[in-house]
């Protein structure tokens, strides 16, 4: 078992020891409200519950998962987050990733759309934005925000999103920002 499925592993059981509810019971709880898109799920979890955005995403995308195939690994993902006319931004995300590796210990977390790089909490998020960008999110607080550096409203994913056209753009300024997120991230 790799290490990403021994995380998801441990936030599954993680969940059902807070709600006191098993997978099953979670998922039946959601058939009877009758609600479908992702969204409406995962915030019914949130208030119902009182489940945190990350579990209750995470509950969210097995449950409207249920009997697809997951990737069998990281690869797989991002085969298919970067496929079609996104296959040319793959540089720009392995680019990153060779930043991000020399840092130390990390999960990484495959998306239908975009990966998450966890320690103790997601530090940051790389996908493509567009057919032509690469969105870093980054959670940090107290970094000033630049034209670069685009703070985001309170409440999202990250704290903030930067966007890259091309694998000259990983740079010590973007690597730097990486790596206060990652060093926050405990």
């Amino acid at each position: 078992m790799s290490s990403l499925d021994k995380a998801v592993q441990t936030q599954l059981a993680n969940i059902q020891a807070k709600t006191a509810k098993s997978l099953e019971e979670l998922y039946a709880l959601i058939d009877r409200t009758g609600l479908e898109k992702h969204g409406q799920i995962r915030d019914m979890l949130k208030n119902d519950l009182g489940m945190g955005h990350g579990d209750a995403n995470t509950v969210v995308h097995f449950y409207l998962r249920r009997g697809e195939e997951e990737p069998s690994s990281a690869d797989d993902a991002l085969a298919g987050i970067y496929e079609g006319v996104k296959a040319g931004l793959r540089p720009i995300h392995e680019a990153i990733m060779a930043e991000v590796d020399a840092f130390g210990n990390f999960e990484v977390a495959p998306k239908k759309a975009y990966v998450s790089l966890r320690r103790k909490k997601q530090f940051a998020m790389v996908g493509p934005a567009t057919k032509t960008q690469v969105e870093v999110g980054l959670n940090m607080k107290g970094v000033p925000a630049t034209d670069r550096l685009v703070e985001q409203k309170p409440g999202g994913m990250c704290q903030y999103k930067v966007r890259l056209s091309d694998r000259s753009e990983v740079d010590a300024e973007l690597v730097g920002w990486i790596r206060t997120a990652f060093d926050a991230a405990g």
